[in-house]
C-alpha cells in the first residue's frame, strides 16, 4: 500500500499541539510524527508499563498519544502478574491496559501466553510439589488461554502467543519444564488453544536474536511446522534489541526476507538500541542474565555525547530503511518504551546504568533518532 502525504499528515491536531507543551516542546508544531511516517506501511507500537496506563505518567501518556497508534503490556499480561496462584486471577491492571487501547482506538496487542521467564512454579508442580504429568500441564495452559484470551476477545487484535521457545543453539528449550514436559506439542496446544478463545485475534511467535542462523533456521521449522498443523499463525514477531552495530543491515534484511520468503508476516515487536557495552561479550536477550556493575561498563552516566548521539540517530535511520523497504510483510514496529527513562536496558543485564535506547530522552523530548526514523519513513513511499 502507498503512503500518500495530505496537508493533514503535516500539521499536529489541537491536541497533540497541547501534548507537546506539556512535554516541554516535544516536537514543534507542524512536525510530523512517528505515525503519520509510518502511515500506509505498519502500525508503530510501545510497550508501555504500569504509571502510563493508570495515568500516573501523563506526559508519558501524551507523547503516546502523540506519536504510536498501537500497544504493548511490559508486564502485565504476563502469567506471573495475571494469574500469580492457582485459581485466582488478577485482571485490574490488564483491564485498564486494554481499556486504554481500545478508548483510543489503539492496535492492542497481548503479551504473552507461553514464556519459560515469569511464570509461576506452581504451574508446573502438583500438591507434592512433583513435576505435573503433560496431561495436567497441557489442561493448565488450555485453561489460562482460554480465560486470559477469552476475557479480551474483540479487543485485542493480536497475541503473542508463544515466546522464545528455541535457545541459542537452535534446539527446543526442553531444559525448561514447558518444553521438558510437553515438547513441541505444548507450542501447538497454545496456539490451538488462543484460536479458540478468540477466532478473530492475531496470532504470533515471537523471538530474539534471529541474525544466529541455526536459531532462526529453528524457528522457521517450527512456524512451518505450526502451519502444517492446520493452525493459525499470522506473523513472526522479531525481538530486536540491537547493539549500536550488530546484527549488521544486511543481517536484519537477510532474516526479514528469510521469513517473508516463506511465507510469513513479520512483526518488530521490541525495539531498542543500547549505547552501553556489554560484558563478557554477551550479546544475547536472555532476562535471566545479570553482570557486576563496573564503572567502564556505564561511561555515559551524565549524559550521552553528540557524537553518540548522532551514531544512534545513524543506526536508526539505517534499521527504519529496511522497515520501510520491506513494509508490505511487516505489520508492525513496537518500540520497547515510550523514553529512555522507561527502557528495560538501564537495568539490563546490569542493574542501575543509564541507558538512552529509545527515540525520546528522559524528559520526552525527541532526540536525533526521532528524526532519523521519521526521515526513513519519508524516504519509502
Amino acid at each position: 500500500m502507498k503512503f500518500f502525504p495530505t496537508a493533514f499528515t503535516f500539521l499536529l491536531s489541537t491536541s497533540a499541539i497541547l501534548a507537546a507543551s506539556a512535554l516541554g516542546d516535544t516536537q514543534a508544531a507542524g512536525a510530523i510524527t512517528l505515525k503519520e511516517a509510518a502511515r500506509g506501511k505498519f502500525h508503530v507500537g510501545a510497550a508501555i508499563n504500569t504509571a502510563q496506563i493508570t495515568g500516573r505518567d501523563k506526559r508519558g501518556d501524551a507523547l503516546l498519544l502523540e506519536q504510536f497508534d498501537s500497544i504493548s503490556p511490559e508486564n502485565c499480561l504476563k502469567w506471573e502478574r495475571v494469574h500469580p496462584r492457582p485459581g485466582h486471577y488478577d485482571f485490574a491492571l490488564p483491564d485498564a491496559y486494554v481499556k486504554f487501547g481500545v478508548d483510543h482506538k489503539m492496535f492492542v496487542v497481548g503479551h504473552t501466553l507461553m514464556w519459560h521467564n515469569q511464570t509461576p512454579e506452581w504451574v508446573f508442580k502438583n500438591d507434592k510439589g512433583e513435576a505435573v504429568s503433560k496431561e495436567e500441564l497441557l489442561k493448565r495452559l488450555r485453561e489460562h488461554i482460554a480465560t486470559v484470551v477469552g476475557r479480551y476477545r474483540g479487543k485485542i487484535g493480536g497475541w503473542d502467543v508463544v515466546n522464545e521457545a528455541i535457545d541459542d543453539n537452535g534446539q527446543l528449550r526442553r531444559d525448561t519444564p514447558w518444553y521438558g514436559i510437553l515438547g513441541e506439542e505444548g507450542v501447538f496446544a497454545a496456539f490451538e488453544a488462543a484460536h479458540q478463545a478468540d477466532p478473530d485475534a492475531e496470532l504470533y511467535y515471537n523471538e530474539y536474536s534471529l541474525d544466529n542462523v541455526p536459531k532462526r533456521d529453528a524457528v522457521l521449522k517450527l512456524v512451518k511446522a505450526i502451519r502444517a498443523r492446520g493452525l493459525r499463525i499470522d506473523a513472526v514477531g522479531l525481538q530486536e534489541h540491537y547493539l549500536l552495530t550488530e546484527p549488521s543491515a544486511a543481517a536484519i534484511d537477510g532474516y526479514i526476507s528469510a521469513f517473508a520468503n516463506a511465507g510469513f508476516k513479520v512483526m518488530v515487536t521490541e525495539l531498542d538500541v543500547t549505547m552501553l557495552p556489554r560484558p563478557n561479550q554477551y550479546f544475547g536477550a536472555d532476562i535471566k542474565q545479570h553482570f557486576e556493575r563496573r564503572a567502564e561498563l556505564d561511561p555515559y552516566e551524565k549524559a550521552l555525547p553528540a557524537d553518540r548521539q548522532q551514531a544512534l540517530a545513524d543506526r536508526y535511520a539505517k534499521v527504519f530503511a529496511i522497515y520501510a523497504k520491506h513494509h508490505a510483510n511487516i505489520k508492525r514496529v513496537t518500540l520497547w518504551g515510550v523514553s529512555d527513562a522507561q527502557s528495560w536496558l538501564n537495568d539490563w543485564p546490569i542493574l542501575h546504568r543509564t541507558d538512552y535506547p529509545l527515540l525520546f530522552d528522559r524528559d520526552y523530548r525527541p532526540k536525533p533518532a526521532f528524526n532519523a526514523a521519521v526521515k526513513a519513513l519519508q524516504s519509502t513511499q
